[in-house]
């Protein structure tokens, strides 16, 4: 800028303004600014967190409640490849669910990261996707098998594999915001 400029910038500020940076900001809109920053990032990171730690209680509840699903009567869940599909994904999606909640506690709470930002955005974003994908894939295969046993005679096997169906579409929604949080703080990662 010019000293013409600098001066003409200075006629039109108001008496008793503060003097302005180079980008028009005042130093304290500057701080609030960073502050506002960090305050997003913490909540950002807090919300991540909470919304794993309920991925990971509906995952280790499909999971249980799956598991726990053999009757005396000759029905049990091994019998069908779609049950044991959404068995093997909340295997899959607590184990994954747990690692991070796990990791990002410990991040949290000690301020170390463990993995490079970058990295780390990178990891969290496609392993909320790949999770996701595969608890709507498992839920998505095993209803209308459930559907047909229910036509049958509505019984508490295939009331628990409902409700273990359930919690993996609970489990996938959890996952799918976390993802969407995690999409966004791989986009706005200052790349130096």
């Amino acid at each position: 800028m010019s000293n013409s400029d600098d001066k003409n910038q200075a006629a039109s500020l108001p008496v008793g303004a503060p003097p302005m940076d180079v980008e028009g900001q005042t130093p304290a809109s500057g701080v609030s600014a960073i502050t506002r920053r960090s305050r997003r990032d913490d909540l950002l990171k807090r919300g991540s967190l909470a919304l794993r730690g309920v991925a990971l209680f509906f995952s280790l509840i499909a999971f249980i409640v799956m598991v726990s699903n053999k009757h005396g009567d000759g029905k049990d869940f091994d019998e069908y490849e779609e049950f044991r599909y959404v068995l093997a994904i909340a295997i899959l999606s607590t184990l994954y669910t747990g690692g991070q909640t796990l990791r990002h506690s410990y991040e949290m709470s000690t301020g170390k990261q463990l993995l490079q930002p970058r990295t780390s955005a990178l990891f969290d974003f496609s392993g909320d996707q790949t999770v996701a994908y595969l608890l709507i894939s498992a839920a998505s295969a095993a209803i209308p098998m459930t559907n047909r046993m229910r036509e049958g005679g509505d019984n508490i096997f295939t009331d628990s594999l409902a409700a273990s169906i359930s919690m993996e579409i609970l489990a996938f929604i959890a996952l799918a915001l976390s993802a969407l949080i995690s999409g966004y703080r791989l986009t706005t990662q200052s790349q130096i």
